[in-house]
């Protein structure tokens, strides 16, 4: 299907908006409902229903009925399933395309690259469904034998966050999914809609009823309230640092097993033997891609002095080509922030930027023509900003690039570490053990050299100090959701 075949207007009016329980779409408790806004016009795009309490215990009671036999199924099975829901996916790409795009405001392109990753889910952990295995040895004694038993964690309670409203799901699901486990899941009030398309997608790929249930609500807490529950085995948060925290604290009191993905702060070290044209250009990826709305976006770019003037010169040229527009105008290369919020807290720290010293190089105003009451911030570049300016430390969420330097390679590193984050980071070195010398010097849980792409559904995705805990993607992914169990023989 083509862009111009995309009825917007009908692609909402046939997306679910009700829960997901049990297998079926249902209303909210008393006809409940909460205002999904299009953050290109800030006008209402759709309602959505909005779950309570008791909805929220009735999807979890679903969860937890569905786990026995969902654990027994066949691996191949299971695999099945996963893989039927990555087609899917695959062949509506355009819609989930312009659905992301509605609710997220985010650029077309980049919305078609997160229906491939998000599909890309289902398709490597339904092979990871039938390649799990345990062990089988001799205790070093001599005294038994030794066997470890890989089996489903349990009913499990998912949060994910609105910047990508279908890769955070479904790596999540899916891993839990292929390891036998059972779901209950709540999307970002933001961006619920994708959620609910999954959900259809589920069911249509033949997952048994109450596997997985979507319940989006306008009132976090009364999902999170699962939390108090004896049954719940498994908690996975991303998300804010402080939310995730507070609820791995929660979790902590039960002894939930629980992996969090939280804040990053990524560095971008241009190092002063980079290549500066890489180094540019992988900006595009690294800085704009969801106009910055990203969690693994480069934030602080630290660039050798030698090579500062070269590289701002050529950073600004290539920001300047992008356009910014709706998200489901096909010419927009970026589109609006998510919301008021977002644009107030990108707006505050330019502002606190410029107030200490900062040069503006691109980013003085909006071009005209955008929809009034859109949440748009232009792509801007800053430099010289004094010392004790917010946006040294704070994750900015936007596009706008922040440039330092620094003078030596023990410098870029400390000033790198300097932050209480660890997600992920950039380094750009045309000498390979320069690059990974510095690499391996990062306190950060990914390292991207000389690329402004990181993730990978066959790599493991996570962070290290305040970033979080446990791994999502890849090989690790989907230990997240299994326990080891010692069986010891004579």
């Amino acid at each position: 299907m083509s862009d111009t075949e995309i009825d917007l207007h009908a692609l909402i009016d046939n997306t679910p908006k009700q829960l997901f329980i049990n297998g079926e779409f249902v209303d909210a408790e008393g006809g409940k409902t909460f205002t999904v806004l299009n953050p290109s016009t800030g006008q209402p795009l759709t309602e959505v229903a909005s779950a309570s309490e008791a909805d929220a215990l009735k999807a979890f009671d679903a969860t937890c009925e569905a786990q026995k036999e969902w654990a027994a199924t066949p691996a191949r099975e299971r695999s099945e399933i996963l893989r039927r829901t990555h087609d899917y996916l695959k062949e509506h790409t355009e819609e989930l395309t312009y659905l992301q795009s509605a609710e997220l405001g985010r650029a077309l392109g980049d919305s078609r690259g997160e229906v491939a990753y998000g599909s890309e889910f289902f398709r490597w952990f339904a092979e990871e469904a039938t390649r799990i295995r345990g062990d089988y040895r001799h205790a070093p004694a001599g005294s038994g034998r030794i066997i470890v038993h890989q089996q489903p964690v349990g009913p499990s309670l998912a949060i994910t966050p609105w910047n990508f409203p279908l890769a955070m799901g479904a790596r999540k699901i899916a891993a839990a999914l292929a390891a036998g486990c059972t779901m209950t899941l709540k999307p970002a009030s933001k961006t619920p809609l994708t959620m609910l398309f999954l959900a259809k997608a589920l069911k249509e790929s033949g997952l048994p009823d109450g596997v997985v249930s979507i319940v989006p609500t306008g009132k976090s807490s009364n999902v999170s309230k699962l939390l108090d529950d004896d049954r719940l085995r498994k908690f996975t948060f991303t998300g804010s640092t402080e939310v995730g925290q507070m609820l791995g604290a929660k979790a902590a009191e039960k002894s939930i097993k629980t992996s969090l993905e939280l804040g990053g702060n990524a560095p971008y070290i241009v190092l002063d033997d980079a290549d500066l044209d890489t180094a540019a250009e992988a900006v595009a990826t690294a800085k704009m891609r969801g106009a910055g709305q990203v969690c693994i976006a480069a934030n602080r770019f630290l660039v050798h002095s030698a090579i500062k003037d070269d590289f701002l010169k050529a950073v600004t040229e290539k920001i300047s080509e992008f356009t910014l527009g709706a998200g489901t105008d096909p010419n927009s290369d970026y589109g609006p922030l998510s919301g008021e919020d977002q644009l107030e807290k990108v707006r505050r720290l330019v502002d606190d930027a410029m107030a200490h010293g900062a040069t503006r190089h691109l980013g003085d105003e909006l071009p005209t023509g955008l929809a009034e009451g859109g949440y748009y911030f232009p792509a801007t570049v800053l430099s010289d900003i004094g010392e004790g300016a917010a946006i040294h430390s704070e994750e900015i969420f936007g596009p706008v690039v922040a440039v330092s330097t620094f003078d030596s390679d023990d410098e870029a590193i400390r000033r790198a570490n300097d932050t209480p984050f660890g997600l992920a980071a950039y380094v750009f070195s045309e000498n390979l053990e320069h690059a990974l010398n510095v690499a391996e010097g990062v306190e950060t849980g990914m390292v991207a050299v000389n690329k402004g792409a990181l993730s990978d559904p066959a790599a493991p995705f996570g962070g290290v100090k305040q970033s979080g805990i446990g791994r999502e993607g890849g090989f690790e992914g989907i230990h997240e959701y299994l326990e080891p169990k010692f069986i010891a023989l004579p």
